[in-house]
């Protein structure tokens, strides 16, 4: 395409086309040298054998789907581990998004209520997005410290008798899970608050008007006007937040120090591959970034079809 074009009357315009072209062409080159490239070669890896044995490097020997077949084959003790810590990465995700949700869904209604119009709305907001600008290594490593053996969280609850001194946060199931699940919310819902409210601001006042003046109530223009109107803004917060829930590796890593613990209870897939990463097998490693591609992929097509369905346009369907 030209950069000028003649008009009839003799002058020449600026076609502007080709720079916007220009402008978006270094995205698209990063992409597709850093995230593009690496993804088809994760898919690649994970049909070969490549891995270190000492100094000696095995591979890379080409083995089909063994990797696969490996992944989903009971250990000695019968466990298909994948299955085991995909398990508990949904646990832990869940106990956090819950609650996440829905405290992020009362507070933008509360920030954003113009019957209410509360004061200090910047101060508010301030306050409820700054852990999200903590690092999770150190929100991980001040839990380990208040919920340690001798530290203040357990020393308290001995003093009142709640627990007995020889309770240990970190060799029970639910305490170590809740953990977790409570520093992801915690970090995470402040940011979720936010862009709820940036969706609720976008809708038209006068439809808010219009509901009460017809009769409606407050929970009536929530569910009937809110909510059908937030629900892509919803639905993208809720996938964006469930693909960082299946990636999650740092909070429950530091806290149990990698090891999962109790009894690899709090080990996430994230956390499985991590391992194999270490160990340099590249190809274990690749085969089990494959499946969580297959399961993010898959988990985010249902909630999609599931929320937004029943607030679809029945013209469009």
């Amino acid at each position: 395409m030209k950069e000028t074009k003649r008009k009839k009357d003799g002058r020449q315009s600026v076609s502007y086309a080709k720079w916007g072209y220009i402008f978006i062409a270094p995205f698209f080159l990063v992409y597709f040298v850093f995230t593009l490239i690496p993804q088809f070669l994760t898919i690649y890896n994970s049909f070969f054998e490549t891995y270190r044995d000492g100094l000696k490097q095995i591979g890379p020997n080409f083995v089909g789907l063994q990797n696969y077949i490996t992944l989903f084959t009971p250990d000695a003790d019968g466990i298909i581990r994948i299955l085991k810590y995909a398990s508990n990465t949904m646990i832990m995700w869940v106990a956090g998004a819950l609650p996440q949700f829905v405290i992020a869904l009362l507070l933008a209604i509360f920030f954003t209520s113009y019957r209410l119009n509360i004061k200090g709305q910047g101060f508010f907001k301030t306050v409820i997005y700054m852990p999200n600008l903590i690092m999770a290594a150190a929100f991980s490593m001040l839990f380990f410290t208040l919920f340690t053996r001798g530290g203040p969280i357990q020393m308290y609850l001995a003093e009142t008798g709640a627990i007995n001194q020889t309770f240990d946060f970190f060799s029970n199931r639910v305490t170590v899970r809740g953990m977790i699940a409570l520093m992801n919310f915690l970090m995470w819902f402040g940011n979720t608050t936010i862009v709820l409210m940036a969706g609720i601001m976008g809708i038209d006042q006068s439809l808010f008007e219009s509901a009460t003046l017809d009769g409606a109530n407050a929970v009536q223009v929530f569910f009937k006007v809110t909510m059908p109107l937030l629900m892509p803004i919803f639905v993208y917060c809720l996938i964006t937040a469930m693909i960082g829930g299946i990636q999650m590796f740092d909070v429950p890593q530091v806290l149990t120090k990698g090891n999962g613990a109790p009894d690899e209870l709090s080990r996430t897939l994230v956390m499985y591959l991590n391992g194999y990463l270490t160990n340099k097998n590249y190809g274990m490693a690749g085969a089990i970034s494959v499946i969580i591609f297959i399961i993010t992929g898959i988990l985010g097509g249902i909630v999609y079809k599931m929320l937004s369905a029943q607030y679809k346009d029945p013209e469009q369907k």
